[in-house]
């Protein structure tokens, strides 16, 4: 799996972020995606990488801008990972 964070100009109030989090779920296979306005990031998981002009076209239709993306791989954190060395 793979978590990655998009730094996004232009996000004002919690309308922005289901905007966002919308035109993403319906263009990528994503098991969640989750925006802020306030740290201007939305977050994304998903089980495979996704393309970086591909999100970034995405975005841009939505009249939002992408300023970064990172990416980092992404290990589930259950109720018992403790447990785990």
């Amino acid at each position: 799996m793979i978590k990655i964070v998009i730094d996004i100009d232009g996000m004002m109030c919690g309308m922005c972020e289901s905007y966002i989090n919308d035109a993403i779920r319906q263009n990528f296979n994503v098991k969640k995606v989750k925006s802020s306005h306030t740290k201007g990031q939305t977050e994304i998981i998903a089980e495979n990488d996704i393309d970086d002009n591909k999100l970034r076209q995405v975005i841009d239709q939505t009249g939002y801008k992408v300023l970064s993306v990172t990416k980092s791989p992404y290990e589930k954190k259950g109720l018992f990972s403790f447990h785990k060395k």
